[in-house]
């Protein structure tokens, strides 16, 4: 058994295409985990409408998409998610509490005019939405298991950590770092093979020097706060993950280096980009066994 996680959209806030983002990619937050046969989407922003018209073109599916929260870049691509108006296909839709009215309401409100010409009711018979609560696993199946924490945004944010064969994935974007490492987030992510993180500014960015406004409060974090967390939580892989709109693919990779200093095993999230590794359970304890070493990447044609 294997888990493989495919990027299909990494960047925050707003969709980005154009010349100067044709290597990381535009589409805003979507990240697919297939683990134990079963299909985990983390966000549904711009980047679900091509995951949809691959998994329609294959014929019936199902598929449980976790969000993060509501806000525009995190579910605009729900709409245009093929599956829901194709037969045959289920999609599971799940979020913690946003404290404004329940999920089922808010998607509601989403897919209904002026705002969208197709009614909620036309694919209701393919969805269902649910919430899930902190601290209350949740089980797919015999093998996959998701816990839920609160991160630290303007609006209610969770953070996602699936964990299947031994293996374990941590989705955390759109919260914001204290003065420490948050040890709320240290425990998700303790351990995980892939922390994927939040890393929207720089430093400089983020204390507003240069003369920019600082974007303290405004509940996204840095490349180095990032890399705290990844050494205190002892990951295997560090992602950073959305990106600003307007981020060009040479600053994204000029981020990238940078946090290479401070945590070796990181990488930008692009576009396409894959990561596989196996089943822990199956591979013994020999050389290469701990989650860097055992963990083979590749980047998607």
């Amino acid at each position: 058994m294997s888990i493989r996680i495919v990027f299909r959209g990494v960047r925050g806030s707003l969709a980005s295409p154009g010349p100067a983002t044709t290597d990381v990619g535009g589409n805003t937050s979507c990240v697919e985990v297939l683990a134990d046969g079963r299909r985990i989407v983390f966000d549904a922003g711009t980047g679900l409408r091509s995951l949809g018209e691959e998994l329609v073109a294959a014929g019936p599916s199902e598929t449980t998409v976790l969000l993060s929260h509501l806000h525009w870049d995190h579910i605009q691509g729900l709409p245009y998610f093929a599956p829901l108006y194709a037969p045959g296909h289920a999609v599971h839709v799940l979020s913690g509490p946003n404290e404004v009215m329940p999920l089922g309401e808010a998607l509601r409100r989403q897919m209904s005019p002026p705002f969208f010409p197709v009614s909620f009711d036309r694919v209701a018979r393919q969805l269902s939405v649910g919430e899930v609560a902190v601290g209350e696993p949740l089980s797919l199946g015999d093998r996959v298991r998701v816990t839920v924490a609160r991160l630290n945004h303007p609006d209610p944010v969770y953070g996602f950590r699936v964990e299947c064969g031994g293996r374990a994935v941590v989705y955390a974007t759109d919260t914001e770092h204290f003065s420490c490492v948050d040890p709320g987030l240290r425990a998700l992510a303790d351990g995980a093979d892939v922390l994927i993180y939040d890393a929207q500014y720089t430093p400089e960015e983020y204390r507003g020097d240069g003369g920019g406004p600082a974007k303290v409060g405004w509940g996204h974090s840095t490349f180095a706060a990032g890399a705290a967390l990844a050494h205190a939580a002892g990951v295997g892989e560090l992602v950073l993950f959305h990106h600003d709109p307007g981020r060009t693919d040479a600053q994204v990779r000029g981020m990238e280096v940078r946090a290479q200093r401070l945590f070796d095993a990181t990488r930008a999230a692009r576009e396409g980009m894959v990561i596989d590794f196996a089943d822990a359970q199956s591979e013994g304890d020999g050389e290469g066994a701990g989650p860097a070493g055992r963990r083979r990447a590749q980047e998607a044609a």
